[in-house]
């Protein structure tokens, strides 16, 4: 067995889409999406959001079209609401199960601790969460991602961890410290 110093599986520094390089060198939010409808929940770890302030403000996402919160929110008879819930660096590992990258035994929502919303799952500890009620059902897409865009209905601030936010750049979670 050889031990490398690079992802074996990554491409060459030549062959790297220089769109994703640029996209890898913005420092990024992560959060993880849920959805509840067609009695289960699905979620999803996003770090390709934005969320627009206005009257009413929005929330816009780019989601895995493969997801089970892909199939969820795009579902006719599925509740056309989404919960943005915004992670602190103590909970990264939630995040790579979400992603399906880290293994969730039970499934991802016995990992931490949830309460339900009108909107979807809540989960508890989060940085905070958004409540958004879906603008669309039609799938649109923004590259090879499902576009999710959302009118803001509620908006709950909460503690943030002593380490600080959880930020995506360059492949890598990182710390973000807040005042």
């Amino acid at each position: 067995m050889t031990i490398h110093s690079e992802h074996p599986f990554a491409d060459a520094p030549d062959g790297r889409s220089p769109l994703r390089r640029f996209r890898g060198r913005m420092v990024s939010p992560v959060s993880v999406w849920t959805a509840l409808g067609r009695g289960h929940r699905a979620g999803w770890t996003v770090s390709s959001f934005l969320v627009a302030d206005g009257e009413p403000g929005e929330v816009v996402g780019v989601v895995d079209e493969d997801s089970d919160l892909a199939d969820l929110l795009t579902h006719p008879q599925a509740q056309p609401a989404v919960v943005v819930n915004l992670l602190s660096w103590e909970q990264r590992s939630l995040a790579d199960a979400f992603a399906g990258q880290a293994p969730a035994p039970g499934g991802v929502f016995r990992l931490g601790e949830w309460t339900e919303s009108e909107w979807g799952p809540v989960l508890l500890g989060s940085a905070g969460w958004i409540g958004a009620r879906l603008v669309a059902r039609a799938p649109d897409h923004a590259g090879w991602g499902l576009l999710v865009r959302a009118t803001v209905e509620h908006v709950e601030l909460g503690e943030v961890g002593d380490a600080g936010l959880l930020a995506h750049a360059r492949g890598r979670y990182r710390a973000v410290e807040t005042d």
